[in-house]
């Protein structure tokens, strides 16, 4: 027996390693190692302290701050790898050429082939650190509920201090408290959002900065006011007409100005009075414009809601017996032989024409559909002034000629077309 298991030794050795090498192959084939690269992978900076310790800062750059890891593993163990496994890390006592640190990566608790990083150092750049304290301007995004104005803004805390590079720091042109004021309807205190800018209003990066403002961080508190629309009204008693004419009408557009501000002035404003001394006017033969600023009117703790709209327009119209005043829009007019290549527009938005007659027959007169233009004179680009005709009835007539602005332009297609043919 013993006999039989000694025989033929060397083919029993022979097997065995083939065996095993067959195993092997087996194994390699159903659990190759395989590679894979993880991007997105955040570098940890370890031993600041050796920069730090020195009043000196530093700031990764060229995008270094995440990295792509490549992983060599086994299938089975691969499947098991996350992104949150993989660490990388880059020791500052690694330091070479004051910009460059070699990143190590380390797998915990797998075991892999190799693994490494691209790009393969992390970029600083070193520089002494500075500090300097900047004012906090407030500002608004969104808009407050309908009715309401933004009135005061300030922010809490007014400044704050920086620390960090020394060129950073430098940058900064600006530091802006923003809150959102969305729908707000009554005085808050809100949270903000701290941004810096630099001298192009460019938007600074603060995570390499370190500020005073703890965790409470930064807010605004706004203040609101009631909008309230007030009714422009006149005094008219010192305008007077020429000989021969009357005042017919006197009018104001806008006739209300919104306003805003303390809330009992508010309560006690009715009306905006312009005095009569304002509209001082004598011997007008014509209709007359006047622009009045109202700012100069308001109560001292009433403002304007917008800056822009501090003027109003008082129009008044004259007239003679007998004559009566119509104001035509230019939209209503009838244009006639436009030609076909032209485009028509006008230099004013409305006009004036006067009508002289029997006074029934003025009181019912409508220049609807009976004023119009005749352009088969006009067949050139360019501006004018044409006569307009209109259909007056039995014994009225015009008491001057008048004329309106107008302005001939190519079509468009027509212009294009020109326009190609010349390149």
């Amino acid at each position: 027996m013993r006999r039989r298991l000694t025989s033929n030794l060397g083919l029993k050795v022979l097997a065995f390693f083939i065996a095993v090498f067959m195993w092997l192959i087996v194994v390699n084939i159903d659990d190759p190692v395989i590679e894979k690269t993880y991007i997105g992978i955040p570098v940890s900076v370890v031993n600041e302290e050796i920069v730090t310790a020195t009043n000196r800062t530093y700031q990764i750059v060229d995008g270094t701050q995440e990295v792509s890891v490549a992983v060599s593993a086994r299938r089975s163990v691969m499947e098991k790898i996350t992104a949150e496994d993989i660490a990388a890390v880059a020791d500052m006592k690694e330091l070479s050429l004051g910009t460059q640190i070699p990143i190590e990566v380390s797998i915990q608790g797998y075991r892999y082939e190799k693994a490494f990083t691209t790009p393969r150092n992390l970029q600083v750049k070193i520089e002494d650190e500075a500090r300097s304290n900047f004012p906090i301007t407030p500002t608004t995004l969104g808009t407050v509920r309908e009715g309401y104005v933004l009135g005061e803004l300030k922010a809490d805390p007014e400044k704050v201090t920086f620390r960090g590079p020394e060129s950073v720091i430098n940058s900064i042109s600006r530091v802006v408290a923003e809150a959102d004021v969305s729908g707000l309807s009554e005085d808050a205190e809100i949270e903000a959002r701290l941004i810096l800018y630099d001298v192009n209003n460019n938007v600074i990066d603060q995570t390499i900065l370190a500020n005073n403002l703890g965790k409470e961080g930064v807010s605004v508190d706004v203040t609101l006011y009631r909008i309230k629309n007030v009714p422009v009204k006149l005094s008219t008693s010192k305008i007077s007409a020429a000989d021969g004419y009357k005042v017919s009408a006197v009018g104001v557009e806008p006739r209300e100005i919104s306003v805003t501000g303390d809330e009992q002035a508010l309560a006690e404003l009715d009306e905006i009075w312009i005095p009569a001394e304002e509209l001082e006017m004598s011997d007008l033969t014509e209709r007359t414009e006047k622009i009045i600023k109202v700012s100069s009117y308001l109560p001292e703790d009433v403002m304007l809601v917008e800056e822009n709209a501090d003027s109003v327009v008082v129009s008044i119209q004259i007239e003679q017996p007998g004559v009566k005043n119509y104001e035509v829009s230019t939209s209503s007019i009838t244009v006639n032989n436009l030609s076909e290549n032209l485009q028509l527009s006008y230099g004013a938005v409305d006009f004036e024409i006067q009508v002289k007659g029997p006074a029934e027959t003025l009181k019912v007169f409508s220049t609807a559909k009976k004023v119009s233009i005749d352009l088969k004179n006009y067949s050139v680009p360019g501006v004018y002034f044409v006569p307009v005709s209109i259909d007056l009835p039995d014994g009225c007539t015009m008491v001057s000629d008048v004329e309106i602005e107008i302005i001939l332009d190519e079509k468009e297609e027509e212009q294009d077309q020109e326009d190609q043919e010349q390149e």
